[in-house]
């Protein structure tokens, strides 16, 4: 009938959202559809978050769901662990991952490790989550990769998103989950607006952990990033591109679980291997898949060794120039793809 008025009946088109808007996305339908969710965390609530990730959620919600804490970071930490153990669902927010180190006691002492030690009676619905890796400007108090630090430990789970649906999707995902979720995301692409597709758009959408999502297919060469350097992946992607060279770009996602599966079928359908990550290279993202390709049956379809392009073993400096040149840049990339193909 409406057809027959002239009226469209195509879906609604994809929009564009920003990272910092799809969170609080996030948040809001999840403090919405379950009232054992709440949010902790230094100014998340009456100054609507350091990033404005909480931005309106305290006046809606108020003093019980969104809580503003002491900075103190161990304390908070304990007091979510603990409402958890008990069935409540905190959000407890650092406002930069390198402050979690104030509180990995409880975050792998504590939260990780109890529902093993309890034979699977106590789980532990938490997520932690806040900015991780460099800024801009930071130095080196404020700019570690805390990726391979959780991503080491069993009985998390560690999700790092890339564009706005993986920020979006993995939250509402990791909140509903009844494992602690470490969920490591990058200030610098707060205010990035990446397109937001219908389905995305909708409160039941989530992304499962532990998927990867290919950004780009390519047949030459396979690219693994997470984070701010899957962007820096496919800008290389781009430019090899006007060269004839084509990179299939992953999105890992999850770092815990891992998709190797997808990584394994990848290679085998490329020959090479590329690791991209911001972390250091040492015991890093990069050295878990490469070791694990080594292992397992994509390593007999390798035509060359795989190669990881990292930041550099140094705590970060503050000086811009020095900083560019600790972390990898689209140019990096390029040149471990030219080195990795021989041309």
């Amino acid at each position: 009938l409406q057809q027959c008025r002239g009226l469209s009946l195509s879906a609604p088109a994809a929009i564009q959202v920003t990272v910092r808007d799809a969170l609080n996305q996030a948040l809001d339908e999840e403090l919405e559809r379950d009232e054992r969710v709440f949010l902790l965390g230094e100014e998340v609530a009456q100054y609507d978050g350091a990033y404005k990730i909480s931005r309106g959620l305290w006046k809606k919600y108020g003093d019980k769901r969104v809580i503003d804490t002491p900075i103190s970071e161990m304390g908070f930490a304990g007091i979510a662990v603990g409402a958890a153990m008990v069935w409540l669902r905190p959000v407890c927010e650092f406002m930069t991952f390198n402050f979690s180190m104030q509180a990995i006691d409880q975050v792998i002492n504590s939260a990780a490790k109890t529902c093993y030690m309890s034979a699977g009676s106590i789980a532990v619905p938490i997520v932690f989550r806040g900015p991780n890796g460099a800024s801009a400007g930071v130095a080196a108090q404020h700019s570690q990769c805390f990726a391979a630090w959780y991503g080491h430990c069993p009985g998390l789970k560690v999700v790092s998103p890339w564009s706005s649906e993986d920020a979006k999707g993995l939250l509402k995902a990791s909140i509903r989950d009844d494992n602690p979720v470490v969920m490591l995301e990058n200030e610098l692409l707060y205010g990035v607006p990446f397109e937001m597709s219908e389905q995305a758009q909708s409160k039941e959408f989530i992304v499962p952990i532990g998927k990867a999502k290919i950004e780009r297919p390519g047949t030459h060469v396979t690219l693994v990033a997470h984070s701010k350097p899957v962007g820096h992946c496919m800008e290389a992607a781009a430019v090899l591109s006007k060269e004839g060279v084509e990179c299939e770009v992953i999105n890992l996602r999850t770092i815990r679980p891992m998709d190797m599966e997808a990584v394994e079928a990848s290679v085998i359908k490329t020959n090479h291997l590329v690791t991209v990550e911001g972390g250091w290279p040492q015991f890093g993202v990069g050295a878990e898949i490469c070791a694990r390709i080594m292992e397992g049956p994509a390593f007999n379809y390798l035509d060359a060794p795989a190669v990881r392009v990292t930041g550099a073993d140094v705590p970060m400096p503050y000086a811009k120039i020095l900083e560019d040149n600790s972390i990898p840049q689209v140019k990096d990339i390029v040149f471990a793809v030219k080195k990795v193909l021989n041309i």
